[in-house]
């Protein structure tokens, strides 16, 4: 009996606790000290951490890793490193991240890191021009 109602505690519980509403501050801290992390990653010396943390902050599009990501394309000496930051670069969008990329197809001196930014840039591209063309294509419906 002394089990079954153990059971049903714990259970209960469990249920409750599942369906508690998130709280939106610590929400909001646990994003913020996520970036932080992301951020301080991007100075790593460990070429994987650096790596993935480019990566997240490109898929995250965080505007404020903007900065040290352009310094990582224009600096670093690993190439996997220069496209990792390319790539994060691209994902946030933003004129001045599309520009950075944009200039290292010109200017890199590793024909791969120029390829790749190459094909971001041109991704970036097509993906602006069909955004205008759904944008004309929403303008004609509604002027009907």
């Amino acid at each position: 009996m002394k089990l079954l109602i153990t059971a049903l505690l714990i259970l209960t519980f469990l249920i409750s606790s599942l369906q508690a509403e998130p709280n939106p501050k610590s929400m909001k801290e646990n994003k913020q000290n996520t970036i932080s992390s992301l951020m301080i990653g991007l100075d790593s010396d460990n070429l994987g951490l650096k790596s993935s943390s480019a990566y997240m902050l490109g898929e995250l599009r965080i505007t404020d890793a903007i900065l040290p990501l352009m310094k990582m394309l224009r600096n670093s000496e690993n190439e996997d490193l220069r496209i990792a930051a390319a790539l994060a670069l691209y994902k946030i969008g933003s004129p001045m991240a599309i520009h950075a990329v944009k200039q290292s197809i010109r200017f890199d001196e590793s024909k791969r890191v120029s390829t790749l930014c190459s094909n971001f840039y041109n991704e970036h591209l097509r993906n602006k021009i069909e955004d205008e063309e759904k944008n004309e294509v929403l303008v004609e419906t509604a002027r009907k």
